[in-house]
């Protein structure tokens, strides 16, 4: 019997869902993904050390769903890519425990598989509830040129999603990702531990010259929370500037170098008077001691981008927009000087910018 051509067959998914301490999240999101399942879907549930061990969980919400135990806290990065490394989907899905699929999200989530081949992941809409009512959580993660990343869309009217359609950078809140695109980048980076790991491998991928995507039929409720403390900031700071070393073509590292050090400064007095500036520092103590791999990580990914400079720049944007960001970051003469410093850098960036479709000019 012939196998059916891969564009003409519903693509496998592995669900990859890494737990810690998320009994109750499980509870919830486990039953709603098995009415989503199909033939040859697998779900694998990777406990990162809790203290209460999921499977009884999983065992009365999902069967079929095979737990593997890491056997202490390894990190979000780590767990996801053990689970994925023990899964054999055409698609491997990054799922949080606490983002429930919707009625409808195991056939929409497929789409892109045969429509679009020039994607290499596509995320869900991710929902949310804020004061009782539905509305939008991510529709993709915008990242500002110094690295800063926030929810594209969070608090906005679900109606406002529009499309489907290309994206710069996705949420990692419900991501599929291609199997040979999965493998070819690496999966996530393990050092990272927790944060920007979504914002890292959306910038490999699109580097890589695939596309990231918004399937906006696919939808996710997301019991999402916003919270900060030390140990976030830490983590999100010292993976913000590990993402750039990392990802940045030389040149445009070079030209926003000054931006950058203009930032950490102010970033430095912010987190004193918020009472994080240790976790800043540690960051920063980290950041010193991974500079030796970062250097060779970052030579890896420059042999194998095949964009150009300026393609890359379509991935960032130099408009703090998230309402996260203090308002005088967002607005007036900062704004301003934020848009005619990356209106700068375009021009000494030269031209090279990679040709959008109509949907993605839009969006």
């Amino acid at each position: 019997m012939t196998e059916s051509p891969p564009e003409l067959r519903t693509p496998t998914i592995s669900f990859v869902i890494v737990a810690y301490e998320s009994g109750a999240e499980l509870a919830r999101t486990l039953p709603a993904l098995q009415s989503e399942l199909a033939a040859g879907d697998e779900v694998i549930v990777v406990d990162n050390g809790s203290k209460v061990s999921p499977r009884k969980v999983v065992t009365e919400c999902l069967p079929a769903a095979t737990v593997i135990e890491m056997g202490r806290n390894a990190g979000f990065t780590a767990a996801t890519n053990r689970g994925a490394e023990a899964s054999s989907g055409d698609l491997v899905l990054m799922l949080n425990p606490d983002a429930m699929p919707e009625p409808g999200f195991g056939d929409s989530i497929r789409k892109p598989f045969a429509a679009r081949p020039d994607w290499g992941a596509w995320m869900a809409l991710v929902a949310c509830r804020i004061g009782g009512e539905k509305v939008v959580n991510s529709w993709g993660n915008p990242v500002h040129f110094t690295g800063i990343a926030w929810a594209g869309g969070h608090g906005r009217p679900l109606g406002e999603a529009g499309y489907s359609r290309a994206i710069p950078v996705a949420s990692g809140a419900a991501l599929a990702v291609r199997r040979e695109v999965w493998e070819g980048v690496g999966g996530l980076p393990e050092e990272f531990f927790l944060y920007h790991e979504d914002i890292d491998i959306s910038v490999r991928i699109q580097s890589a010259g695939y596309r990231i995507g918004l399937e906006v039929e696919a939808v996710v409720d997301h019991d999402y929370d916003f919270h900060s403390n030390s140990r976030k900031w830490f983590w999100l700071e010292r993976n913000r500037l590990a993402m750039v070393i990392r990802n940045y073509p030389g040149r445009l590292l070079l030209l926003v170098t000054p931006a950058l050090l203009a930032t950490e400064l102010v970033l430095l007095a912010v987190s004193a008077k918020q009472g994080w500036f240790g976790a800043k520092l540690k960051g920063y103590r980290d950041l010193i001691s991974w500079l030796p791999r970062l250097r060779r990580e970052r030579a890896e990914i420059e042999s194998e981008r095949v964009i150009t400079t300026r393609q890359f720049t379509d991935l960032l944007t130099p408009d703090l927009d998230s309402p996260l960001i203090p308002a005088f970051a967002r607005k007036g003469l900062v704004r301003g000087m934020l848009r005619t410093y990356w209106r700068l850098v375009l021009v000494a960036v030269g031209s090279g910018r990679r040709p959008r479709d109509t949907q993605a000019e839009r969006g």
